[in-house]
């Protein structure tokens, strides 16, 4: 049995189950498995790869895609660039890192765009905003990235003003502010100063509607939810494991 799964703290949000076992019933591959591995800390991971028969790769979420990198044998150029890892691939006890949240964002960004290179707001300065500074970087775009501390940001959240929203009219957040089941929350953007032309993009796909976006939605803004990069990233995942 060839098994794959995803390592989180908390996983009730995820599809990535489900759109894996679906994907290994349309391939045919019934000797295929995912499953989710809820773990307290990153330190739990060489006991699970050792405990685990049959384990050929991983996907890595929320708090664990910067910690992870410590723990793997081979580095990715992109991930080693990122500074965060998405996907483990599992081969022979050698562990490697990728981050295919690069190849979803890209998936994700590029149509929205139409080659056009709006300033943008990053909320978040965690793992997944690493790969949205990435690509914004690979593009040509200016970016401030909104963070608790300076330290991990350009700015902080008590500076995010609505004079800066009304001049960067693509926002990403990258926070899992407003995720199942902590559906309420929502990022301190000052939704007064968003507009038709804006575009705010919730790397969150569940809910497919959060509240950031209902609020950018009312107030004529452009909306993407994370869904087209899951699919994408996940796709580029499946990649990384069979090649």
């Amino acid at each position: 049995m060839a098994r794959y799964g995803l390592i989180g703290r908390h996983l009730s949000h995820s599809f990535s189950q489900q759109y894996f076992a679906r994907k290994f019933e349309q391939e045919g591959l019934r000797g295929h498995r995912y499953d989710l591995f809820e773990m307290e800390a990153i330190e739990e991971l060489p006991r699970l790869v050792a405990d685990t028969p049959g384990l050929c790769g991983l996907n890595v979420t929320i708090p664990y895609k910067q910690a992870v990198v410590p723990f793997l044998h081979v580095l990715d150029p992109v991930a080693a660039a990122v500074g965060a890892v998405n996907t483990i691939r599992i081969s022979e006890g050698v562990l490697s890192g990728y981050n295919t949240d690069v190849d979803g964002l890209r998936a994700t960004l590029l149509p929205l765009l139409e080659g056009s290179k709006p300033r943008t707001l990053v909320l978040g300065s965690g793992g997944a905003s690493r790969a949205v500074v990435y690509v914004l970087k690979e593009l040509g775009i200016k970016f401030r990235v909104v963070s608790r501390s300076r330290e991990t940001g350009d700015l902080t959240w008590d500076l995010l003003d609505p004079s800066l929203v009304s001049v960067c009219p693509l926002i990403i957040n990258t926070t899992p502010l407003g995720m199942f089941p902590n559906v309420d929350g929502i990022p301190d953007v000052p939704l007064g100063a968003l507009g038709p032309k804006h575009c705010v993009v919730d790397l969150i796909y569940n809910p497919e509607r959060t509240r950031l976006l209902y609020a950018a939605e009312e107030r004529g803004a452009r909306v993407q939810n994370g869904l087209a990069m899951l699919h994408a990233q996940a796709e580029a995942s499946w990649r990384v494991w069979n090649m």
